[in-house]
């Protein structure tokens, strides 16, 4: 029965995606890579969230809460101030541009060469670290949910790959011949579910706190959990409270606002108001992602407190715990989606800046739109199987792997925030000044990791803490080879009319309304 459910919630997904998107010409780039510019507010929130939610997240924050409590938060909450401020400063210069990747905002303001490198790094980001994780956490997850090994007599390592090789060629069917449309309507269906079988894991667990009642549950996992419910962390914790105000604030915002992956999104809405009235829908909702995200690993904790050797543990324990029989096939349903959303939407990302950014612009630079498409689904075919190969083998790195690649993303996505937000604020600042920042900010970031992994152990400030002095150091040096060699002409950018750009009315209301209750939030249970 368990099975029968999760194919069949799946099957539909996939017929409603295909229904949706078969009348998109995607034999275009904005066809194929944006969607034909035509996604709505709803479906571009939707897409945002799945694409962000996936279970090293799900199972990850919760493993993190059940050791820490709700100061993990952080990661959710703090996405929501990012994406207003997305919606208001980037979104309307990407769509004034017309752009089809954030790179070619960098070409526009800087050069070719930034283009490129940009999207070198984006790519190399991908392939070596968020699609193989996706793919073998997911992998992980589905596998011990429907118990794979005796399902199918086979060891934990055949079905490790089983499981690798089925999400991957199911991810990148969406992603590859689907094309933006698909895996955004795909998306915004599994979203609908995620909220809806995510929700059911606290309740069902405050149930059994409660002893049947969730008001009951509430009183008593705080009464009897007072320090898992300080939203401001000390030093010595995950998320100390100083970063808020410094390197997390600038990951939310390179994430949100100029990650290909995520950005693409908003970048295929059909104008300016449904992709921010989709941005602010988004940043809404995640200030409620604590509920599913966060949660669950407090309740746990109270449940089964230190029998757990492995925080990680908490949440798949839990939905075991609480979750009734003749629901698994469902949630395992919704989080097969989640799965698939995270690494469908990097690979169509990866697809997209190799045909816009590599191959048209270097390898072939008179290509047709639909050479370049055609190129595009070939290199995110190898890049699919590449990761599918890959995954497995995450199982046999050494402990602490995860987390320290997860680190190490700064060595990109520092850079890349810096000449963004240069580019979006200077008018004379030279393309030269992007190159030193991006190699710059590559090298001293690599460098600190080194040295506070292999040479200085914990004597260097916490990593989001070296983010943010990075970006500082970065941009000041940008602006100096501004002043002393600023650009022959001073950058301005045309407007491409490709969409409307007349802004959401409610945009500023809205935006200061989700700002301050965040801040309500941290102020109520600091």
């Amino acid at each position: 029965m368990q099975i029968i459910t999760f194919l069949g919630f799946t099957v539909l997904v996939a017929i409603i995606a295909y229904v949706k998107s078969r009348k998109t010409d995607e034999g275009t780039s904005d066809g194929y890579f944006l969607g034909g510019r035509s996604l709505t507010g709803v479906t571009i929130a939707g897409s945002l969230l799945l694409t962000n939610l996936s279970t090293e997240q799900i199972v990850g924050l919760n493993g993190a809460a059940f050791k820490e409590g709700i100061l993990v938060m952080a990661w959710e909450t703090t996405a929501a101030v990012a994406m207003v401020a997305t919606a208001i400063f980037l979104l309307p210069r990407y769509l004034k541009g017309g752009i089809t990747t954030v790179p070619q905002f960098l070409e526009g303001r800087y050069d070719k060469a930034t283009k490129t490198i940009t999207s070198i790094l984006f790519l190399s980001g991908y392939v070596v670290i968020l699609l193989p994780i996706v793919l073998y956490s997911g992998a992980l997850a589905i596998s011990s949910m429907f118990d794979v090994p005796d399902l199918l007599g086979v060891s934990k390592t055949g079905a490790l790959w089983i499981t690798v090789l089925a999400i991957g060629s199911v991810g990148s069917i969406y992603a590859i011949f689907g094309g933006l449309k698909a895996v955004a309507v795909s998306d915004l269906i599994n979203a609908i579910g995620l909220l809806v079988g995510g929700m059911l894991i606290p309740v069902f667990g405050l149930l059994a706190v409660g002893d049947g009642s969730i008001l009951e549950g509430i009183s008593t996992l705080i009464g009897s959990n007072p320090g898992k419910f300080k939203s401001l962390g000390g030093s010595e914790s995950s998320v100390p409270a100083g970063t808020i105000f410094t390197g997390l604030m600038l990951v939310q915002l390179f994430y949100w606002g100029t990650n290909q992956a995520i950005i693409q999104r908003a970048l295929g809405a059909k104008n300016l108001k449904e992709g921010q009235k989709g941005l602010l829908l988004a940043s809404f909702i995640k200030i409620l992602g604590p509920l599913i995200v966060v949660l669950p690993g407090i309740i746990a904790f109270h449940l089964f407190g230190n029998t757990l050797n492995n925080p990680d543990e908490a949440y798949p324990m839990l939905v075991k715990r609480v979750l009734p029989a003749t629901l698994v096939g469902f949630f395992a349903a919704v989080l097969f989606g989640a799965i698939l959303s995270s690494f469908n939407s990097a690979l169509n990302s990866s697809v997209t800046l190799f045909g816009i950014d590599i191959y048209k612009s270097h390898i072939k630079t008179g290509a047709s739109e639909r050479e370049t498409v055609r190129a595009g689904k070939l290199f995110g075919t190898a890049l699919a199987v590449l990761s599918m190969c890959i995954a497995p083998f995450i199982a046999y790195a050494p402990n602490g792997l995860f987390g320290y690649l997860q680190k190490v993303n700064g060595c990109y996505t520092i850079p890349i925030l810096t000449i963004i937000i240069v580019g979006y604020l200077t008018k004379n600042v030279p393309a030269i000044a992007a190159k030193i920042a991006i190699i710059s900010g590559v090298v001293l970031y690599l460098a600190y990791i080194l040295l506070d992994g292999f040479v200085f152990e914990g004597q260097f400030p916490h990593f989001l803490h070296v983010s943010a002095i990075l970006f500082v150091f970065n941009v000041l040096i940008m602006l100096l080879i501004g002043k002393f060699y600023p650009r022959r002409d001073p950058y301005v950018q045309e407007y491409t009319h490709q969409v409307d750009i007349k802004p959401y009315k409610y945009l500023n209301m809205t935006g200061i309304a989700i700002c301050l209750l965040v801040l309500g939030i941290y102020i109520y249970f600091a």
